[in-house]
This record gives structure tokens, sequence and C-alpha cells, in this order.
């Protein structure tokens, strides 16, 4: 927690000791609301709720049921699985409605609460898509890990899949089309394929609806057109792999990733920790280093770990698998550590108190 100037910061907990805390997320109508996805291999699956900005927490329903016949996907080695549920990667609290929550599941699931996470019901029509049975997972599983609701379009949602793809409905959630156009995943049999490409992360302005941010298993991409096509947008980065990728809340041209060596080394290139920023909405790419580490760092950035916040001079974070969580107070300028020697972070939130 810190000021509006962002230079110090009081950290407190830890509030679940012992837990794996996959994602938390506040609730942009009621700043003192916050979800967040808790496991152990223990007790599996519990979903918790701050109503006091995360002073205290209580359980509320973990009650994940599949409607109808859970169908099957995919395995690793090409065999048909049944759909199962193993927990929630993605806590989405509605734009519009404070009672209202998302919930995105592995297997890749849709889930949604209209009274606070007390309860929930499957979105059913995105697990029931035709294509579901060519859905298969990425190195982690198959996780449905991002979930946007469009604000100047009641009823639009997008999801994005590892590894499926990206699906868009406009009807809030009953239907869902495939929006993969001009994805190229060099590990399929056919790299053109509709369906199969592993979206690490998605992200839009609320300014700009159509205009649509990818980090994708190599490639950053671009929508203009609500995911109807994509285009690739990696332009001068020494390198495309990565999570996460964000966009300033006040710039909507202005975005940011952070690149990692490779798929199968996830770390910084030459051991140099580096945010990437385009000003120009992505292709021109300029590297920002000022307070990161420039020797000697082998962390990961996982997708949900960088956040923005909505202050006048635009705060980036992020966090890393060392433990590590970074912010600029000034756009990506200038980085400084919040926190350091933490389990490896999994998810950076951001939530402006009144």
């Amino acid at each position: 927690m810190s000021d509006g100037k962002r230079r110090d910061w009081k950290v407190n907990g830890p509030h679940f000791p012992g837990h794996e805390i996959f994602h938390m997320k506040g609730a942009p109508q009621d700043p003192n609301r916050l979800y967040a996805s808790q496991s152990t291999e223990w007790f599996g699956q519990q979903i918790q709720r701050s109503d006091d900005g995360g002073e205290t927490w209580q359980p509320v329903s973990n009650d994940f049921q599949f409607a109808g016949e859970p169908g099957t996907h995919l395995w690793y080695d090409g065999t048909p699985k049944p759909f199962e549920f193993t927990r929630v990667w993605h806590l989405e609290p509605s734009q519009t409605d404070p009672e209202t929550v998302y919930a995105g599941a592995q297997d890749a699931s849709l889930f949604r609460s209209t009274d606070g996470g007390n309860s929930w019901i499957e979105m059913a029509g995105l697990r029931t898509h035709e294509s579901a049975p060519e859905w298969a997972p990425g190195a982690a599983g198959m996780g449905l890990h991002t979930i946007i609701e469009d604000q100047s379009n009641p009823g639009r949602l997008f999801v994005a899949i590892s590894a499926a793809g990206v699906f868009r409905s406009d009807d809030a959630g009953e239907s869902w089309q495939v929006k993969n156009k001009n994805l190229t995943s060099n590990f399929l049999p056919d790299p053109t394929a509709e369906i199969g490409h592993c979206i690490h992360k998605l992200a839009i302005h609320p300014a700009r609806p159509d205009v649509i941010y990818m980090q994708k298993h190599w490639d950053v991409m671009r929508s203009d057109d609500a995911g109807d096509s994509w285009d690739r947008i990696s332009g001068n980065l020494p390198t495309d792999f990565g999570m996460p990728i964000d966009v300033h809340a006040h710039e909507p041209e202005t975005i940011f990733v952070v690149p990692v060596k490779s798929d199968s080394e996830h770390f910084p290139l030459d051991g140099k920790l580096i945010v990437y920023r385009s000003k120009v909405g992505g292709t021109d790419w300029e590297p920002m280093t000022k307070g990161l580490p420039q020797k000697d760092c082998y962390v990961n950035i996982l997708r949900d770990a960088m956040a923005v916040d909505s202050l006048d001079e635009c705060g980036i974070y992020f966090g890393t698998s060392g433990g590590q969580v970074y912010v600029s107070p000034d756009g990506g300028d200038n980085w400084q550590t919040i926190v350091h020697d933490l389990p490896g972070v999994l998810s950076v939130e951001v939530q402006t108190l009144p």
C-alpha cells in the first residue's frame, strides 16, 4: 500500500500462509472488494473474498459444477480426455455490477456468480462449443486465463484459452465465435489451424475496446476489429516470447511486454531484465531498464503478474518468479522494488482505494 507518489510502500500479511494464490482481482465498482483464488494440494480450490480492501477475508462458494455432461478435449498425446474441474485460474469482477464476477477454470470453462461469489453457474455455451473436442492443454494445463468484458458493448465478452485460442461472445456468453484468424503456431501440425493456438494474455484499453493486444506463445499481436483478424506487431523486439501484456491507463497506443529468452528458457535474454514499451501500438519498441537488474537475472514474469494503475501518471507493476515486485510510477521510465524475497509471484493487481 502506498500514497499517490508511490515511493514508499507498506507491506502486510501473509494473509494465506502456506496457500498458493493463483489469482487475485479487485471489483471496479467497489474498491474495497477483492477476490482471490486460493488452492492447496491438501484442501483443493477455494475462492476467498474481502470487503475491506484485503484486511480480512472470508471463504465463499467453491461449488463449481459443469452444466450437463463433461464432454472431452484432447490430451497431450492427442487422445480424448474428459473435461474436469481442477482450479480457478482467473477471476474477473464485472465492470458494471459489483455483485457479478467471472471465473476462468481448468479444464477450460467459464463460470459466473451474480451474488458476490456465493454461488456459481457455468456459462456452458463456451465449453460445449463445437470446437471443444479439439482443445488441448498448454504446458501448465488447459486454463481459461483471460476474461475481458467490453464496457461499451453490453453482452460482449472475450476469453483466451491455452491452448485453444481466442473466443468472443456478443450475447452475454450464450454463444461463442472463434477469433484466431491470421494466427500462426509452428508447433501445430497445421500452423494456421483455426484451433490450438497457445494464447498467453490479452489486453485492451476501455476507450478502444475493438483494439486488442495479445502476447502469444511466440509473437506479439494486435487486432483492430475486435478479434476478427490479427496482425503481428513484434517489430524490433529481441525476442517475442513472453507471458504478460498490458496497456497504459491513459494512452491506448502505449503497451508493455516483458520478453524472456524462449519457450524452453524462461528467463530474460542475456540475464537482463527489460520491460519493452511501444508508444505506437506495437512494432516499434523501446527498452525500459532504469532500476531493473541488468546482470545475472534469471526470473520469469507470468501472465497475470503485470498490472497498471489509473493515477494521473500511470504506474506499471510486475512480479517475478524470484519473489520481487517492481513498480514504475512514471509509465515505465524508472523502476523500483516494492518488495522482494516473496515466493514466486503469480498475480499482481492494483486497486485504487478511496
